[in-house]
């Protein structure tokens, strides 16, 4: 077994700017400070640095949070923490994203330089032949490694991640298996997607635990970033053929790839970064990807505004517009340990909020998160009800990203 200290003597993802195509990024979460670019908000209200639900915060601390406090040993650390983030405003509370919006917020992204653009939403609209189509289409012809969420709702892929040459990520849970509620079909790779922590400012806490393929996706945005900055002259379709070759099923037996429940494997960082692999053609793996032809009408099959979507955050089939998520902890293989406040929203009420103070999870499997040594919860609390950090302290979120080195012929 190797941790995030061995991936990241051998790439942090500097140099590397991934876009945030989301709700915002609070740019003083004090596990981002620094790590936040100006970026552009494209819903009408001018701050692209404002998040008033809490869903883009999350998705930038799992990509590219660097922890505070002495040593950093306060917060979130993500899996990619010298990248840098341009968020990217395409919807707020209340508000519905339209496949014009994500498209220009895309368009964006690229002319500004990202190399890595994460989508973690949903949108039917997005379908082969829309602004949303083309503007995916535009990234790819400008060398741009776009990671898309699948869906929450154990439907079909939605766009864009249905589009071709998106890496359509799905999520797996707790022993690695095909997490029931994410949407199966066109998956390029897996990553967690149950039990995730990250940072939400929108929490009295400041974090929150949820589940969704949201997450997954940018937890193999954050690979990608590591990979761009380890391999700088890899074309972006170079780049996929790494994530690809080096993911795996692991425990899951009589999978063949391309599975339409986990794609190629799970995505495997200390893998992805250091097996000897072919640079392989530039376009890539994916570029012949046959492309669904299918589309769907109404609303986002699984997928609600963002609004109903942060109603959603404590619920463990959540699904959104914005598809809920966060930090995976480790297993056996795969993941982070994290101890971690667990900061839930009322599914009724959709306000923030706190979860009952003190508690630890059961141990022994290292998922869900396990508190550092030395941890204490609050006193005269039930067990198994979140943590909680004694008053003045910051919570305590250790990161290293666990995984076996390839075996042979991996």
């Amino acid at each position: 077994m190797y941790g995030a200290q061995k991936v990241w003597k051998t790439s942090q993802g500097a140099g590397v700017t991934v876009a945030v195509v989301d709700t915002g990024v609070d740019s003083s979460q004090p596990d981002l400070v620094g790590q936040v670019l100006q970026g552009k908000d494209f819903t009408g209200g001018g701050n692209p640095h404002e998040d008033t639900d809490g869903h883009g915060t999350g998705m930038a601390s799992l990509i590219a949070g660097h922890g505070h406090g002495t040593n950093n040993a306060d917060g979130v650390m993500g899996l990619a923490p010298k990248a840098k983030i341009l968020p990217v405003r395409v919807a707020a509370t209340g508000s519905k994203i339209t496949t014009a919006t994500w498209a220009a917020g895309v368009r964006y992204a690229v002319d500004r330089g990202a190399s890595v653009i994460n989508l973690s939403f949903g949108d039917d609209g997005g379908y082969l032949g829309s602004k949303g189509a083309e503007a995916i289409a535009y990234a790819e012809a400008h060398d741009v490694v776009v990671v898309s969420a699948t869906g929450n709702d154990s439907g079909t892929v939605t766009y864009p991640a249905a589009l071709p040459g998106v890496v359509a990520v799905s999520g797996v849970d707790k022993n690695l298996g095909f997490w029931s509620d994410s949407n199966s079909g066109k998956v390029t790779v897996a990553a967690p997607g149950v039990e995730l922590a990250q940072a939400d400012p929108t929490t009295k806490s400041g974090y929150a635990v949820a589940d969704g393929t949201s997450g997954s996706a940018a937890y193999v945005s954050a690979i990608v970033a590591l990979l761009r900055s380890k391999y700088p002259d890899l074309t972006a379709g170079q780049i996929i053929n790494r994530l690809v070759k080096s993911a795996s099923f692991l425990s899951n037996t009589g999978k063949k790839a391309p599975d339409k429940e986990l794609g190629y494997g799970i995505a495997r960082p200390g893998s992805a970064l250091t097996m000897d692999i072919p640079k392989g053609p530039k376009e890539g793996p994916l570029a012949q990807a046959s492309p669904s032809t299918s589309t769907q009408s109404g609303s986002a099959s699984g997928n609600d505004n963002p609004s109903q979507a942060a109603k959603k955050k404590d619920n463990s089939s959540s699904s959104g517009l914005l598809l809920i998520a966060g930090i995976a902890a480790a297993v056996i293989v795969l993941g982070i340990v994290f101890a971690v406040i667990r900061s839930r929203r009322n599914r009724g009420s959709g306000g923030p909020g706190s979860g009952p103070g003190g508690g630890m999870p059961p141990h022994g499997a290292n998922y869900p998160p396990q508190p550092p040594t030395g941890y204490q919860p609050y006193p005269n609390t039930p067990p198994n009800q979140g943590y909680s950090t004694p008053p003045g302290q910051s919570p305590q979120y250790p990161n290293p990203y666990a995984q076996q080195p390839p075996q042979q012929g991996q």
